[in-house]
């Protein structure tokens, strides 16, 4: 293994459940790769919904780190391979790598070295910057797996994605396009131009117009806000759709009130998949796919983004800056 020459770094921590000044930049040991690990310096760490959730105590990555506090959250991160284990033959120092790491309970992302699985990272693409790439892995494949996997969305069908222009959802109607759907999305009135420049067929705008009105023999929802919104939308499919519904504190119950009309729901939780991850790659590669990334962060200016990411009208991406002081 090839000798990192910097012992600490630093990483984000919290040592209690809360608000998000519980969040602090902490001194710590530069970790040692494993045998099938390689060291990364990251650059960048994506923040995700889950992020924040967990920070309040919500959720079911909460409940399994309560007894394990002070945690270093984070699980997106790209950055540079700097060292290799020693059974590590597909990645060498200088490799730029990106990666869903540690879901969902070890976390770790937002940390300025991470000692991570080689299996688990792919090689991001000259087309794409790390800061960008550091942003995609669990929103797109939270996105990737609702669409095909769950939804099983295939060319010609008609797909209603809530919060099109978030994190999520602005890659969901990306992917969505690419396979050729009608893809029509809600998102307040300031997200249309740019849902619209993304290829989108039809913007709704959730303030001004009730989308179950406008939308009937849909054959997949994609639901990125829950509740009632989910529940609503279930009067959206055709008696063969499907809705796939992502926050997992409302999912009980709009499968449940599915079931009850006879239509079929499904909550998910994203799962770690470099295989489809290198298939969004090549997407990005050839120019179909964009990561959009509204704001960057550096390190003690965590708790502001973890703010902006809580009040829900991201568009894009927020990303943590790790390099920067």
């Amino acid at each position: 293994m090839e000798k990192n020459e910097v012992s600490t770094m630093k990483q984000l921590v919290y040592r209690e459940f809360g608000d998000p000044d519980v969040l602090e930049v902490a001194e710590a040991p530069v970790p040692e790769p494993g045998p099938e690990e390689v060291l990364v310096r990251v650059r960048a760490a994506g923040l995700n919904p889950i992020d924040w959730k967990t920070r309040r105590g919500l959720g079911f990555a909460a409940r399994q780190i309560g007894d394990r506090l002070p945690w270093t959250p984070g699980y997106d991160m790209a950055g540079e391979v700097v060292a290799v284990g020693d059974k590590v033959a597909t990645l060498v120092p200088g490799d730029r790598v990106m990666g869903m790491v540690g879901f969902p309970t070890q976390g770790g992302a937002c940390a300025q070295f991470l000692a991570a699985p080689a299996a688990e990272l792919a090689i991001v693409p000259e087309e794409l910057d790390l800061l960008a790439a550091g942003g995609l892995p669990l929103a797109g494949l939270t996105a990737w797996q609702a669409l095909f996997d769950m939804g099983e969305l295939e060319p010609g069908q008609k797909v209603l994605i809530h919060a099109g222009a978030g994190g999520v959802g602005h890659l969901a109607v990306q992917f969505a396009l690419v396979r050729g759907a009608h893809v029509i999305a809600t998102a307040s009135a300031d997200n249309r131009d740019f849902l619209a420049g993304l290829g989108v067929h039809e913007v709704i705008d959730y303030h001004q117009v009730d989308f179950v009105d406008e939308c009937y023999g849909l054959d997949l929802v994609l639901d990125l806000v829950g509740g009632d919104t989910g529940k609503r939308s279930l009067h959206t499919l055709s008696e063969h759709g499907v809705l796939v519904t992502i926050p997992t504190i409302t999912a009980d119950e709009i499968v449940s009130e599915a079931e009850r009309m006879g239509l079929k729901a499904h909550g998910m939780t994203v799962r770690p998949d470099v295989f489809q991850l290198e298939e969004i790659l090549e997407l990005i590669e050839d120019g179909d796919v964009k990561v959009h990334v509204d704001g960057v962060f550096a390190l003690p200016d965590a708790p502001a983004a973890h703010h902006l990411l809580e009040g829900g009208h991201v568009r894009g991406k927020l990303v943590l800056d790790l390099q920067e002081d």
